[in-house]
């Protein structure tokens, strides 16, 4: 048809601005989500321990077997505010994370 004009170039561009939108969210939310290790330049790789003894370079606990009594229960998910014992809150840790860890436990054997 003469005299016509093209108007596929206007279609797409009505879309430009969600677009870009949904870009700046998407961006924002890899921003908010990646690790503290991806975002302080380091290997890329997650840690474990993400508050206990941060200043140190490892974190080491040791207890004598005749201290532990009974039953000891040990924290593995470093999560703990009693660590290096287990206050529980590996519960909250697998309810949010869909993870299965759980505590390490130590008893004596019945005689």
């Amino acid at each position: 048809m003469v005299g016509a004009v093209d108007q596929s170039h206007l279609l797409n561009c009505q879309y430009l601005p969600w677009v870009g939108t949904a870009v700046a969210v998407g961006y924002a939310v890899y921003l908010t989500l990646r690790t503290k290790s991806e975002a302080d330049g380091s290997d890329g790789k997650p840690c474990v321990n993400l508050c206990l003894h941060k200043g140190k370079d490892k974190v080491v606990d040791s207890l004598d077997i005749e201290d532990l009594g009974d039953k000891s229960v040990f924290c593995r998910c470093w999560r703990s505010k009693k660590f290096p014992y287990c206050d529980g809150a590996h519960n909250d840790h697998n309810k949010d994370t869909g993870d299965n860890v759980g505590p390490l436990i130590i008893q004596k054997k019945a005689n």
